[in-house]
């Protein structure tokens, strides 16, 4: 079977049962439950760490009312991170490559956030069609675009998490590639090109980070818009 370069965006199958949901839930399972205990281990310190300095970061641009949405943004942003980072590994499946998964996390989520506004504010969540000052003229069409731009939004979050994850993806899959053909033919060229590869690595992992990062702080400005 001839295999292409992006065979390794399509959900593994086992015994004709989709594993996809087992790869977006094992990462989750991998993080440590916390205990009782005031002293624990030094993974569940740095965890807990982390998860406070996430919190912390994501409740900035929020005001008071929206900080009871501290616990989904940081599970969201807990779960894009350990996906994303895990996805990185040989012989792994990221379903964050997958735009049907990022909508099914987007969509609801601006959803919630649309109707938050509506129902708490629905003057001024309604106001954002319409900026202040407008020409009487231009009335129409400003709120034809602002329902377009705002409309757009999840599909924007979606597209712009799935198409960075699968270009990192394939540079690392297509220099690992020449790597490989090149290190017979002219080992220096394909220790160069191995070097290349280490650099653009690190890089992965500093896009999948930002990435989850950037997902979750536009929801939260969304939901800031809103409240």
């Amino acid at each position: 079977m001839i295999l292409t370069f992006f065979d390794q965006f399509s959900s593994p199958y086992l015994l004709g049962i989709p594993l996809i949901l087992l790869s977006t839930l094992l990462p989750a399972l991998l993080l440590p439950m916390p205990g009782n205990r005031w002293i624990t281990n030094r993974l569940s310190t740095l965890q807990l760490w982390a998860i406070n300095m996430i919190t912390k970061q994501l409740m900035v641009p929020l005001n008071k009312p929206g900080h009871k949405w501290a616990i989904i943004l940081t599970s969201l942003m807990m779960l894009l991170l350990m996906i994303n980072l895990l996805g990185l590994l040989p012989y792994t499946f990221t379903p964050t490559t997958q735009l049907s998964m990022n909508m099914a996390l987007a969509f609801p989520l601006w959803l919630a956030t649309l109707l938050t506004g509506l129902r708490s504010q629905p003057t001024a969540s309604l106001g954002h069609l319409l900026p202040e000052g407008t020409p009487t003229l231009l009335i129409p069409a400003l709120i034809v675009i602002e329902t377009i731009s705002l409309l757009i939004r999840p599909l924007a979050l979606g597209v712009r998490l799935t198409a960075n994850l699968t270009a990192g993806h394939l540079l690392i899959q297509l220099i690992s590639t020449a790597t490989i053909t090149l290190l017979p033919i002219m080992p220096t060229v394909s220790i160069l090109t191995a070097t290349v590869l280490l650099l653009l690595t690190v890089l992965e992992v500093a896009v999948a980070m930002i990435q989850a990062y950037v997902f979750v702080l536009l929801l939260s400005l969304y939901l800031q818009e809103n409240i």
